[in-house]
Formats: structure tokens, sequence, C-alpha cells
């Protein structure tokens, strides 16, 4: 039998929270991220490892350092698939690692995993998807997914390395609530000490959810776009919660995209306008350079210098046209010519 041992609280040292994320994912321990499969739960993820990479600040956030970051994925194909969406997002490709798992299947319980954020001294841990890494245990069973768990949140606690998990939601929706939405055993969404879950708004337009934190109140929700003509662009804070988006219900949050739109087609109204002013405008609202100029190609916004100022001016054939997030004419459907594109590197402090 083992010897009692016996903990004062007045003996434990009181340590604050540290984020990679704040306050999304935590360092030293589990984050899950969920969503429905094709929702960009792995595209998200990427590109948040783009950053750690580079030190870049993720939104709502500050820079950090650049730092190593270990994606073990049994879904994607590294030289098809992983590598080359990592470059397209600007990833510093040499600290990115993956545990070689030739001899040997990896689990979630296998020592290799603290060996590896050892080694390399990573600061994310990224497991896509969950189903893969069980190890032949049972994910419904909670008999099986405690150890597990357990395991893996023991070697995120003592190397503080953030570990981010992944994984699909199950078919249930309506009347569900989110926490049993999840694949497998409620313990491991009990382990996880944030979850944030990522669904479809729009054809290209993604949103995070912060749908339980241990550690902080709940982030605002985030909005992400990716597509073939603009990649991956972060489109700012969202407004909908995680029972409605599970619910299909009818709302129409607005996005700060939607926003940037709006600002455009309201100020240009009346005719060309100063960029900077747009541009001010635009920051007092809280909109991204980037969105406002994502905004700006959709619409089929023009830059023209006049007297040495530039200006921007919606063509008259377009003015009183709706455009849609793709860029098509809402009223005959027919997509705009984008060549002009190439005149945001004409013009100074836009892009």
């Amino acid at each position: 039998m083992a010897e009692l041992k016996i903990i004062k609280m007045s003996d434990i040292q009181p340590e604050p929270v540290s984020w990679l994320w704040e306050p999304y994912i935590p360092f030293g321990k589990i984050t899950i991220v969920q969503g429905d499969p094709g929702d960009g739960k792995t595209t998200l993820m990427l590109a948040i490892a783009a950053a750690v990479t580079n030190g870049e600040a993720l939104p709502n956030g500050f820079p950090g350092i650049p730092s190593d970051v270990i994606f073990q994925t049994a879904e994607d194909g590294l030289t098809d698939t992983i590598r080359p969406r990592l470059e397209l997002l600007g990833a510093d490709c040499d600290r990115v690692h993956v545990i070689d798992e030739g001899e040997q299947p990896l689990s979630l319980s296998d020592e290799r995993i603290e060996q590896a954020i050892i080694k390399t001294n990573a600061k994310l841990l990224i497991i896509d998807p969950i189903q893969a890494y069980l190890g032949g245990a049972d994910m419904h069973s909670a008999k099986g997914m405690r150890p597990l768990m357990k395991s893996l949140g023991g070697a995120a606690e003592r190397t503080g390395c953030a570990v981010v998990i992944i994984g699909h939601l199950n078919k249930r929706s309506f009347g569900t609530r989110a926490q049993y939405r999840g694949l497998g055993s409620i313990d491991i969404y009990a382990a996880a000490r944030s979850v944030l879950t990522v669904g479809r708004v729009g054809e290209n337009m993604r949103v995070m959810i912060h749908n339980k934190s241990n550690l902080a109140q709940n982030g605002v929700p985030i909005a992400f776009s990716f597509d073939s003509d603009f990649g991956f662009n972060w489109q700012g804070e969202y407004y909908i919660n995680v029972d409605d988006l599970f619910n299909n219900a009818q709302q129409s949050p607005e996005s700060q995209f939607d926003k940037a739109k709006k600002l455009i087609i309201d100020v240009l109204a009346g005719g060309a306008v100063e960029s900077v002013k747009i541009i001010q405008m635009a920051e007092e609202q809280g909109i991204s350079s980037k969105t406002l100029n994502r905004a700006k190609a959709v619409l089929g916004v023009s830059s023209v210098k006049r007297n040495g100022q530039w200006f921007w001016e919606m063509p008259i054939e377009t003015q009183f046209t709706n455009y849609g997030e793709d860029g098509q004419d809402s009223q005959d459907g027919q997509p705009r010519n984008m060549s002009f594109l190439t005149m945001f590197k004409k013009e100074s402090g836009v892009i």
C-alpha cells in the first residue's frame, strides 16, 4: 500500500496562467478544436501554427517570439497538403516538426510526445484528429479515454507546451448542447481547459467560437475566410453563439468583411473620397487594412491619383450594384474582372 501523503494548500505556490493565444489557447493545457468535416479546423490550426513559427500576433493578441511547432496528422499528406499549405501561409517550415510514426504508430499516451516537445522546445503541439491517436482505446468509453487524456495533460503541464487536439463532431444537431456534439466520451471534453468550435457561416467564411474556458472568460468569436483568390484571412469578430451555429438559426451576424463593404459603399455613394479618410474611418470601426482591401477588391473600387492625392472611386457601372462575398454580381451572377488588384501596389500606405 502506498504511503499516505498530505499536501497543505498553503504550501502551493499560485502561478498565473500563461497563454499561446489569450484566452483561446493556454500553455501547459489541452485545447480542443472541433467541427464538422471540411469546415476549416485544420486550416485554422495551420494558420495559427504559421503565426507561431514567425512570432506573429493572432487576432486581439500580441506578437510573440518565433517558436517551434509539432504538427501530427493522420488525415492529410505531409508532401502534397501540409507543407504546401504551410508555405502558402508563410510559415517557417524549419520550425515545424512531425514525430516519425514509420516504425510505430503514435498514441496520446506515447512517451515520444513529451520527448519530442522537449527535444524541439515546441510551444505548440497539434494532433489531427484525435481518433487516429487512441492506441486501440474506445473513445466512447470513460475508462478508455481518461488514462489517455490524463497522460497527454501531464505531458502538456510538465513541458508548458500548448496542446491542441482536433476532433470531428457527431451527427446530433438540433436541440443538442454543444458539449455533447463532440465525438466520443464526454471525458474528452471535460479534460480540455478550452474548447473552440469551428463552423461554416458562408461559402468561404468560417467562424471560431470559444464555447468552453476553465481559465478565463470566453473569448469573442473570430471569423476567418479562405479561398483560391485571397487565401487565408482573419475577418475579425463575428457575433453568433455555438448553439445557434449548430441549430442553423436564421441569423445574419455582421462580419468585419460585411462592415468594410458597407463602409465603402456608404462613403463612396456621393463620389470619390480620399483614401486616407476611408482608411481612418475603417480603423475607427476596428476594420483591418487587409479586410478593407479585400472589400475594396470585391466591390471593384478604383484607386485614382489627383493632384498628388489618392482617391477611391466606385466605377459608375457598378456604383449601385450589390456584390456578394464571392465577387459575383447579384443581378446576373457573372464574376467581375479582378485585374484591378494590381492597382493596390501603386497606393502608398494602403497595402
